[in-house]
């Protein structure tokens, strides 16, 4: 698993930004960058993390958990992915139920935020919250989406296990 630091390093040359660039869009010291890419700082500020995360095409909530400050929610998390993997039956139908329909109330919410964001009376202040709140909730509506594929996966594997019984 790579480090904060080496995410940060990777997403930054990918968007072809220096340190010193990148330290200028995000309103923080250059040495705080090169500390937080060199490992100095293994644990960075997750304001910082969040101010990083805009200008380097790296999802917030990956660099917080790669710092160890936040939980991994994507079905990549093996913990997640075998609880949905290992759900029989009735169960896996109600976690369908219940994913699908997070993800439409998150999808709203999203849609109304953006809403938000184009309302001229909507200050900078509150602008910069709403993105990082639709940022956080489509992360969260990617990660819902790959769980449904698990459960569409395991509900399959569930129908040919019983076709073979039958």
């Amino acid at each position: 698993m790579e480090s904060v630091g080496q995410m940060i390093a990777k997403g930054r040359e990918a968007q072809g930004l220096s340190q010193r660039e990148l330290a200028n869009l995000c309103k923080v010291s250059n040495t705080e960058i090169s500390r937080i890419e060199s490992g100095e700082r293994e644990v960075p500020n997750p304001k910082t993390l969040r101010k990083i995360s805009k200008y380097i095409g790296v999802n917030y909530n990956d660099l917080m958990y790669a710092s160890g400050l936040g939980i991994q929610v994507t079905p990549l998390n093996p913990f997640v992915k075998d609880y949905y993997s290992e759900l029989r039956g009735s169960q896996i139908d109600e976690a369908l139920i219940n994913v699908l329909g997070s993800i439409d109330n998150w999808k709203e919410v999203v849609s109304s935020f953006k809403e938000k964001l184009n309302d001229e009376s909507t200050s900078d202040l509150e602008k910069d919250k709403i993105e990082e709140i639709i940022e956080d909730t489509e992360y969260q509506i990617n990660s819902a989406e790959e769980i449904v594929k698990l459960l569409q996966s395991a509900k399959t594997k569930e129908r040919l296990e019983n076709a073979k019984r039958d």
